[in-house]
């Protein structure tokens, strides 16, 4: 049996993060005895890998500079677990994994990287020294898992090993994000959307690189053009920038439109009680957002940056970035189609191609060939 341990942050609610503990729980417990150590606990994921059976180890860390005490409980944690990988995941866990490599000799060091294209200019200097180690230090790795073929390529561009790289994209639980009706109402009637009202949605942080300004702009594009028509943000963030937000909604005259419900913990439902999700990104790598919408058998309408307007195929509709016209068009496009298709039918072309393409399933086999 082969010991394998991941390195993550947190469990705190993250596409990252779910991916993680989707995978995790997916793997054959009999080739692998898996344990998963975490900087910070009480992530909202934690209790259900607990309740999965997986040895999970919190290493108590205090804060950022909290890193002597932090390292020494980590190498006395993996020397008593003795893994024959150690598979960060993101970059400050992969840099960690990599700088314990002379203390664990017998250990392979796996990174798993889920950027892409990354605007480093909107991030602080811990991000930006993080990412230039990575480019600096990815050669010493053993094996690097990258969730995107866009995300390849841009790592490629700077400096990363193609030899040591597998592509490997998310793996989305279906049985959880599946068409509901019963959801669709009960989400709607909590936020007063009557049946006939189309509900778009974007769903991610409250982040300058998911690109909220376009969307709002886009929703009083919209807004002149429908009256039956609302608008969701699902996903929270700093304070400061969701008051930007709300600012700007209201010089445009639709914040009576608009919808901030924060994090949510119920995200099928969430999804079946909209319409048409939204992703107008400046970056991504693979989107968890808009898989797990299709699997509820939402259409999507995502900007090409990554890997969206692969996942989303012939299924979606495909804009420019910053294009608040573009991206209102696309809406107008899926207009009919909300109104007639078989949005909970068997034969949903949206949920049926995660199911054939990008299922846990595929996602576990892939990376156990690779751990194996």
């Amino acid at each position: 049996m082969k010991k394998l341990a991941f390195l993550i942050r947190s469990l705190d609610i993250g596409g990252a993060e779910r991916q993680l503990v989707t995978l995790v729980k997916g793997m054959d417990k009999a080739r692998f005895e898996i344990a998963v150590f975490y900087f910070y606990g009480g992530g909202a994921l934690e209790q259900e890998l607990q309740d999965s059976q997986v040895q999970t180890i919190c290493l108590q860390k205090r804060d950022r500079w909290d890193i002597f005490g932090f390292f020494s409980r980590l190498l006395h944690h993996l020397q008593q677990f003795q893994p024959d990988i150690l598979h960060g995941y993101l970059s400050t866990s992969n840099l960690i994994a990599l700088f314990l490599k002379p203390f664990l000799p017998k250990t392979r060091i796996f990174w798993g990287v889920r950027a892409s294209n990354l605007d480093l200019s909107q991030y602080d200097w811990f991000t930006r020294l993080n990412f230039q180690l990575e480019c600096l230090l990815s050669q010493f790795a053993d094996r690097i898992i990258i969730n995107s073929q866009t995300g390849k390529e841009y790592h490629l561009q700077h400096g990363f090993p193609s030899q040591k790289i597998t592509v490997i994209p998310n793996g989305i639980d279906t049985n959880s994000f599946y068409p509901d009706p019963d959801a669709r109402a009960r989400i709607r009637l909590e936020w007063g959307i009557e049946y006939q009202i189309i509900l778009v949605g974007l769903v991610g942080r409250l982040d300058p690189i998911k690109d909220h300004f376009t969307f709002l702009h886009a929703a009083k594009l919209l807004s002149d053009r429908k009256n039956n028509v609302c608008f969701v943000c699902v996903g929270s963030g700093e304070e400061s920038y969701q008051h930007k937000l709300q600012e700007f909604a209201k010089e445009l005259g639709i914040i009576k439109k608009i919808i901030w419900t924060g994090m949510r913990n119920d995200m099928p439902a969430v999804y079946n009680a909209l319409d048409v999700v939204t992703s107008c990104s400046l970056s991504e790598g693979f989107s968890n957002a808009i898989a797990e919408a299709m699997s509820c058998g939402v259409s999507c309408v995502v900007t090409d940056v990554g890997d969206s307007a692969w996942i989303v195929d012939n299924t979606g509709v495909v804009v420019p970035i910053e294009q608040p016209e573009k991206l209102c068009q696309g809406w107008l496009s899926c207009w009919d189609k909300i109104s007639t298709k078989e949005r909970f039918g068997e034969e949903n072309a949206a949920r049926k191609r995660i199911l054939d393409n990008f299922s846990v399933e595929k996602l576990v086999a892939q990376t156990e060939k690779i751990l194996l």
